[in-house]
């Protein structure tokens, strides 16, 4: 193999394994330990620029960081990467002055946002912080999209929403509530720059079965009832209750049902438990609230007594996978399953919606209704209109609209200052040695063997009692700093320098994963396989020195290092360093690296 090239622009980006699962590419390491340092509002600004809503994400991101954390291949649990952040937006001073000034001279471009959720509200952010006047029109009251209508309040209480959306308006946007808009043509014609559609996937799909139809008054789409109940329009539920679906939204309809009435409510999902789109803690809070989870059930009719619902009659499946992998439902033939119930939610997924916007203004879409867009600057075919969040690519989440915010936002600064969108400005990145002495480091090196900590909640007997009470109370600083030692310092990275090492192996000695080899040189395939502990995870890569005296080389597995620094402790030539690696990702205004 080549010497690795630790200075390519992915290398130690993927090293940091959170950071780089993260779609907004959140510094974690970084802000987890500002977080145990108790400098909260560092850690809080660390979250701000990036994934721009700390205390939101700190309690309903779908978490992509935490199956990909290191921590996680080396003990039962990955660090609650996503519950550290919550801290730091709970314990945070009045951070409003460590907010960018937008300049004084505007610069005379227009920028209208279609809808007010989070990559609405990201692109808003960005492009008023470097002089553009930004409009968002959105039909709700109040600001935050399908993040204020359909999460519970129980799980992202409305202050939270308003303090971190507040955050961005009062940088200058120009909000317009309760502002339909019904024709982009119109909107086009208003002269606008350039348009961003962050309209989400507003549409919840049905379920077509005989009954839905005679009992439709007792049958409600998931994502309309959770904005029903969010606004106040829907107030209790029936006794009993079925939800179908295994997703996220599955999950909060069921679980704010528990909490309006709902005596006996049952999730039923056509798929496997394990199967289920649902996150793993989202599934655990329901079933601890008392809510089976029936699965491998397929619904046939609803049954009803002159349109008054009886129950839902369904099918047993059992799942059969082709070669490709691809899976069909088949019927088990065992008798079909009856279950009572008085009222049916429907959260079988979601989709896009866009009857606002005319066929014939050149916006062009795909078989699925989706806009044709280039994934890697979110425009459209009508140059000056941009997508993202929901609305770009169909259902993802908060943390991913975020991230398509900030590209789009990099995009409509391109366009309007006349550069090309294909060149995108370069991710600011350094790399810095933390050697404090012969054998210290400006880091804590040691691995806590601290198991995962829960995160403490009120009485549940209390809170299934009112729908806007909070269930998680957050760590307390005690908890977030023994949770904080458990990370593993991923951005600390172990920097090998071919010519100091004299190639005594005691690095090689003293490693407690026995990520190091030295052994000659051969093709990747070969070398995996011959390493002191073969290297079976083809994703991370192979971090290969140049030729040693010897004739051999250094090999180290990034999968399996802890960075722990004790190869560069044990180390009698400093051919080890420990140096952190710091990555932002690039921002609207920032210029293009030179040809």
């Amino acid at each position: 193999m080549k010497p690795t090239d630790i200075g390519a622009p992915d290398y130690l980006h993927k090293v940091v394994d959170c950071q780089w699962a993260c779609p907004a590419h959140t510094p974690v390491p970084e802000y987890i330990r500002l977080t145990a340092a108790g400098r909260y509002s560092d850690a809080y600004m660390i979250n701000w620029h990036s994934n721009v809503f700390p205390g939101i994400l700190g309690r309903v991101c779908d978490r992509p960081c935490e199956p990909a954390c290191r921590r996680g291949r080396v003990d039962a649990e990955p660090v609650a990467i996503c519950r550290l952040k919550r801290v730091c937006a709970d314990l945070k001073d009045d951070i409003r002055h460590l907010l960018p000034k937008p300049p004084a001279q505007k610069n005379l471009k227009r920028i209208a946002c279609i809808g007010a959720g989070p990559a609405s509200l990201t692109v808003a952010r960005d492009l008023v912080a470097i002089g553009y006047q930004v409009s968002v029109f959105d039909s709700g009251k109040s600001p935050g999209g399908m993040m204020r209508s359909q999460i519970p309040k129980f799980r992202l209480p409305d202050s939270v929403l308003d303090e971190e959306c507040g955050y961005i308006i009062n940088l200058g946007v120009d909000m317009h509530y309760e502002h339909w808009v019904n024709s982009l043509r119109d909107v086009l014609a208003e002269g606008w720059d350039a348009v961003f559609v962050g309209t989400g996937a507003p549409r919840g799909r049905e379920c077509e079965v005989p009954g839905r139809l005679e009992a439709a008054a007792h049958i409600h789409i998931g994502i309309d009832w959770l904005a029903n109940v969010s606004f106040g329009h829907t107030t209790k539920t029936e006794k009993r209750v079925i939800v179908l679906g295994g997703g996220n939204t599955a999950m909060d309809c069921c679980r704010s049902a528990r909490r309006m009435g709902g005596e006996d409510v049952k999730v039923v999902v056509r798929s496997g438990f394990e199967e289920m789109k649902a996150s793993p803690w989202e599934k655990e809070d329901a079933i601890n609230e008392g809510i089976p989870i029936l699965n491998m059930l397929v619904p046939l009719e609803f049954k009803h007594d002159n349109g008054k619902l009886t129950g839902v009659l369904f099918e047993k499946v059992r799942a059969e996978y082709d070669a490709k992998g691809r899976r069909s439902l088949l019927p088990t033939g065992e008798p079909h399953v009856l279950m009572e119930c008085d009222e049916v939610l429907i959260a079988i997924g979601q989709e896009n919606s866009f009857p606002w916007i005319e066929r014939d203004v050149g916006l062009e879409f795909d078989k699925w209704g989706l806009p044709v867009l280039n994934p890697a600057t979110l425009q459209s075919s009508l140059p000056n209109v941009f997508f993202g969040g929901d609305a770009a690519f169909g259902p993802k989440n908060i943390i991913t609209a975020v991230a398509h915010g900030h590209e789009a936002a990099i995009s409509i600064d391109r366009f309007c200052r006349k550069r090309d969108l294909l060149r995108r400005p370069s991710p600011l990145t350094n790399l810095v040695s933390q050697k404090m002495g012969i054998h210290e480091w400006s880091y804590d090196n040691n691995v806590s063997e601290e198991s995962r900590k829960k995160v403490p909640i009120k009485a549940r007997e209390m809170t299934l009692l009112d729908i806007k009470l909070e269930l998680e109370i957050g760590f307390d600083p005690f908890l977030a700093c023994a949770e904080a030692d458990r990370c593993l310092n991923c951005d600390i990275a172990t920097v090998f320098t071919d010519k100091a090492c004299i190639e005594c192996d005691a690095c090689v000695d003293i490693c407690p994963t026995e990520c190091i080899t030295f052994t000659a040189n051969s093709e990747e395939d070969d070398l995996r396989g011959r390493l002191k502990a073969p290297a079976k995870n083809l994703d991370q890569a192979l971090y290969v020195s140049g030729t040693l005296k010897t004739g051999r080389v250094m090999v180290k597995d990034e999968n399996i290092c802890l960075h722990c620094g004790m190869c560069a402790e044990r180390c009698p030539t400093g051919a080890w360093d420990m140096r952190k690696y710091f990555f932002k990702t690039a921002a609207a205004g920032a210029e293009a690296p030179r040809k």
